[in-house]
Parts: structure tokens; C-alpha cells; sequence
């Protein structure tokens, strides 16, 4: 998959959690060669579990809008740890005492951590090129007013 591809489905997941009103949102860029088994971790807390498995179904349905589906998902039910699994990154949604519990961003202290906006890919500038046919025949109309 290409990284750019790979950014827009993490920002999605992110923009989903978000409208949820998901809690400290934290974003991990795993490490090559660290263990991981994948590329990206979304973490987010929410305050009770209606709200958990709200998040966790605003993602699900975000991303299948998009024709991704998880492969795993997992604590849906008990909502104190959901983790929705789309191979290059995983989403988690805890409860604040979980979250505070498992502590993954210090298990993971080595992997680098994002803001959204560090997943916006930059666009790309667009030169307009101008034939220098055509710029040598801007000048001479432009030499030519002046001098008329």
C-alpha cells in the first residue's frame, strides 16, 4: 500500500474518533524493526462505554464508506479496551482507567509520535510552464506598449 494511501484511511480513523468526541487522541509511527506488527497505533479514551462503542462504530463505518474493513476487532463488548485492527494500523479505544492501566504509549515509548496534521500529505506544487515562445512574445507586446 502507499504511504500516502496508508495516511488518508489513519487520518479517517482519526477524523472518526474525533466527531465522537474521543479523548486524548495520541498517534504512534511504529518503528521499522521494533516488534511491531504494524505501522501506525490510534489511541483514544472515552468516557463511559456507550461512548467507547460509538467511537469504535465511527470508525468501523468511516472506513468501510471507504471499502476498508477491519480484520480483527476485539473488546467491543465489554468497552473497556476496543481494538479494531486494519493490519498497517490499529485503532484503540480505552476507558481512562484502562488506558491509564496498560500504558502503551510508554510500552511503545520508542515509536514517534504525530499530530493529525503530520499525516496531511503536502500537495504538490504545480509549475506552469511557459513556452519561450510564448514569454519572448509577452515581452515584445509588453516593449512595444511602452515604447507606443
Amino acid at each position: 500500500m502507499k504511504k500516502s494511501d496508508l495516511k488518508k484511511q489513519v487520518s479517517a480513523a482519526i477524523q472518526a474518533c474525533l466527531d465522537k468526541k474521543a479523548e486524548e487522541l495520541s498517534i504512534l509511527e511504529m518503528e521499522k524493526g521494533s516488534g511491531a506488527f504494524t505501522d501506525f497505533f490510534v489511541l483514544c479514551s472515552g468516557t463511559n462505554p456507550r461512548q467507547i462503542q460509538a467511537i469504535a462504530d465511527e470508525v468501523e463505518m468511516r472506513l468501510k464508506g471507504a471499502g476498508l474493513r477491519p480484520t480483527h476487532v476485539e473488546g467491543y463488548n465489554q468497552a473497556e479496551w476496543v481494538l479494531i485492527d486494519y493490519v498497517d494500523f490499529v485503532v484503540h479505544v480505552f476507558s481512562e482507567k484502562a488506558r491509564k492501566f496498560y500504558d502503551l504509549e510508554r510500552l511503545w515509548k520508542t515509536a514517534r509520535r504525530l499530530e493529525p496534521s503530520d499525516l496531511k500529505t503536502p500537495a504538490r506544487k504545480r509549475r506552469l510552464e511557459v513556452p519561450a515562445h510564448s514569454a519572448r512574445a509577452s515581452a515584445a507586446k509588453k516593449r512595444k506598449k511602452k515604447t507606443a
